[in-house]
């Protein structure tokens, strides 16, 4: 065998392709000749009535078309002491940087903390340089590359929403830098005489380090003495470490379903691990929700297609699961085996039907990861449930809609990968401000049982959500995409199920966001770089621009981010209209800086996003396309509404509906991160006093301990220096702080 010690692509930076269909052409082919409201009579003109007026707004009379910022029938939830968005954003914008610190604005204050390694308790050696923590030792640790997180208020034992002064903070770990977690860095061996998925093998200590790295931390938070942001609280009872070895619940249709019966457990109802966690939410009552994103990539799959059915080897394909496919770089599967207990820790990320039925291999391992999975982080023994009635993809975060007793729960979500769907999904309970605090009780009455939705974008700014039910929209066993006997097989392959319901294809919808002032639902769209390059992604008015830029090749490289209305203010609704808010892009890009973005905020490739319960938009960069300018940011924004701009049409030649333009008024660069970095992850303290983000895989130094060099992942607090509200409207200076 040869040795090889190779420098490993990023995860995060593996865009899966997956989807083979032609729904977006046929769909804009079907709504240029059917939609007669998009067409003026006896020419083929956009017509503003149809864009701007079909639908009621949320919180607005039909007639009303005034902005939402300043008018006080739209005053934004008030959280503590009453504190309303700001009406203009008076802070000083960060400039671009590319330098290897944080930079952020005036008059404010960011730190790093618990970074990766972390111990969450006693008795644990602080983080080495050297890189030679045990493997095992990362179940106390904190993992790597933070992403979503939210703070948990507590009062007592309990959650409370106002609480401040002590908390629950819950943070997602995406995914982990080989490299600079082993003490051998990314360490491979190669044997070219076996089978293509085992011809690479990592060590096993290596690999439980990964899998330990993955996952969700609870940490528990108090306030400093000095009254200025928070630290751990060493060895509280609260302080876990959820990864990718602790057994989970499936819970929904899909548990017991012959599509997950593995050998871990024959009965279909668990499964171990959580993977790849990405963006997170909140429920209503008060629980955790975490989300699987890039689980393909760490299932290899070796040559079994014709021990499967023809639909089994379509739906594996349709999540990227190939013949002699050996997953990303992760290889979890190739540690040699010494024991049956070691064979099996390992062979469970080897999808490859090698049993005589799926009771006797992990064949359906695979379907047991890509759900939203609740945790109670107040509930230490509890087991975190996979709630499959959402569906199966690779979830970016999930929002939930302003509850309303005796209505139903609504929850949106993206599948980000290029060309994937937008969901949402309604419960069929409805709400009662009873379950406040009901743990995953009160997840088993919401989450369990109510309907799918998949969006459909038409070319006149309407849209309509298609229903992923077994029996409707041609989901049956006569399916031609591929066969649905049931709500599990609808559920488990829930992109086959939106192809078969025509949904329409997005530059890779990531976080969700509502806003708590309009209603109005906000999805990043990253990036696309095959938007009208090929004939499966064509320019549409809901994706419309592919263009050339730094001299690269045609595709959508900065990415925007859409929203819509519901019908009637109702998030159960089917139908809305929508249009796009922001276009990324540089400033100096003018053919496509369309919502005429300026120094001080423009931004590429947005990826988090956040609604503070004021009302403030918070939107965070994932970006290849602008870091030669400014590595990733934080911006602050104010939006108004849905249909509060006008027509206009991209370098594409493609027509569609923009926002208000951009302002220093309603937008600005808050915060810069290290080069290298992404900024993700975000959320608040109640009284608004702490901004917490996290930052992933920063370049050079940055989150090393003193005179190391090996750098980490870590959370960010932000603070006011004088203690004051985050964007307190009496702020205003002139300079900014690293």
């Amino acid at each position: 065998m040869t040795l090889l010690n190779n420098e490993r692509t990023l995860a995060h930076e593996v865009v899966e392709d997956s989807n083979p269909t032609n729904n977006t052409n046929f769909q804009t082919i079907i709504n240029r000749r059917l939609n007669r409201r998009s067409i003026l009579k006896g020419g083929t003109g956009l017509t503003a009535a149809a864009f701007f007026g079909a639908l009621p707004l949320v919180g607005c009379s039909e007639d009303d078309d005034s902005s939402i910022v300043g008018n006080d029938d739209n005053a934004a939830i008030p959280a503590q002491g009453d504190l309303k968005r700001p009406d203009t954003l008076k802070f000083e914008a960060v400039a671009h940087s590319t330098a290897d610190t944080m930079t952020v604005a005036a008059g404010y204050k960011a730190e790093m903390i618990l970074p990766l390694g972390t111990p969450l308790n006693s008795g644990i050696e602080d983080w080495k340089d050297n890189r030679e923590q045990s493997a095992e030792s990362f179940e106390w640790r904190m993992g790597d590359n933070h992403d979503g997180m939210w703070f948990f208020g507590k009062n007592g034992n309990a959650y409370d929403a106002k609480a401040s002064e002590n908390s629950l903070l819950v943070m997602n770990h995406e995914y982990v830098n080989s490299s600079e977690l082993s003490p051998f860095g990314y360490y491979v061996t190669q044997d070219n005489d076996a089978a293509p998925i085992f011809q690479n093998r990592r060590l096993a200590s290596d690999v439980r380090r990964e899998v330990n790295c993955h996952g969700v931390s609870v940490v528990e938070l108090t306030r400093r003495a000095d009254g200025m942001g928070y630290e751990m609280v060493p060895d509280s009872k609260y302080n876990r470490r959820i990864t990718s070895s602790t057994t989970a619940q499936l819970a929904g249709p899909v548990a017991g379903s012959a599509l997950v019966k593995t050998k871990f457990d024959p009965t279909g109802y668990q499964t171990r691990g959580i993977n790849n966690n990405c963006g997170a939410g909140l429920s209503p009552w008060g629980t955790y929700l975490t989300t699987e994103e890039n689980f393909l990539g760490v299932f290899a799959r070796g040559q079994d297609a014709s021990q499967l059915s023809a639909g089994d080897n379509y739906a594996r394909e349709r999540y990227g699961a190939v013949e002699d496919f050996p997953g990303w770089e992760y290889l979890w599967h190739t540690p040699e085996a010494r024991d049956a207990k070691i064979a099996d820790e390992f062979s469970r990320w080897d999808m490859t039907a090698v049993g005589a039925s799926a009771a006797e291999d992990y064949r359906y391992g695979f379907n047991t990861f890509g759900y939203i999975t609740e945790i109670d982080p107040f509930d230490q023994n509890s087991i975190p449930q996979k709630r499959t009635a959402l569906g199966r993809f690779a979830h970016e975060n999930c929002a939930y809609a302003p509850v309303e007793q005796g209505k139903p729960v609504v929850f949106y979500m993206g599948d980000d990968a290029r060309g994937e769907y937008i969901y949402k999904f309604v419960s069929k309970a409805m709400w009662s401000n009873s379950d406040i605090g009901g743990g995953l009780k009160a997840g088993d009455k919401y989450l369990n049982d109510g309907t799918l939705y998949v969006a459909v974008f038409n070319e006149d700014g309407s849209g309509e959500w298609k229903a992923l039910v077994h029996g409707q929209n041609g989901l049956d066993a006569f399916n031609s995409v591929l066969p649905f006997n049931g709500q599990d097989e609808v559920l488990v392959f829930a992109r086959a199920a939106a192809d078969a319901a025509g949904a329409t294809k997005m530059d890779r919808p990531e976080w969700v966001s509502v806003s708590p002032m309009t209603g109005d639902v906000y999805v990043t769209l990253t990036n696309n770089k095959y938007r009208g390059v090929r004939d499966d992604q064509p320019v549409s008015a809901s994706n419309p621009r592919s263009y050339q830029s730094s001299g690269k090749s045609l595709g959508n490289d900065n990415g925007h981010i859409i929203r819509w209305a519901e019908a009637g203010g109702d998030h159960a609704a089917t139908s809305f209209e929508w249009d796009i808010y922001l276009f990324g892009a540089p400033s100096d890009l003018s053919a496509e800086n369309l919502s005429q973005l300026n120094d001080n905020n423009d931004f590429s490739s947005p990826d988090g996003l956040y609604f503070d319960p004021r009302g403030v938009l918070w939107i965070q960069t994932d970006d290849g396309a602008y870091t030669d300018t400014s590595s990733c940011m934080l911006l602050a924004a104010l939006p108004g509404k849905v249909s509060d701009g006008s027509m206009k049409t991209t370098s594409a030649g493609q027509s569609t509906r923009v926002g208000t333009s951009a302002s220093n008024d309603n937008i600005k660069r808050f915060f810069v991160g290290p080069e290298g970095c992404e900024v993700t992850g975000i959320t608040m303290a109640p009284d608004f006093k702490t901004l917490f983000i996290n930052i992933q895989h920063p370049g050079n130094t940055w989150g090393a301990v003193a005179g190391g060099s090996i750098p980490r992942s870590a959370t960010v607090m932000i603070t006011r220096e004088d203690g004051d509200v985050i964007l307190a409207e009496s702020f205003d200076t002139a300079d900014s702080t690293t």
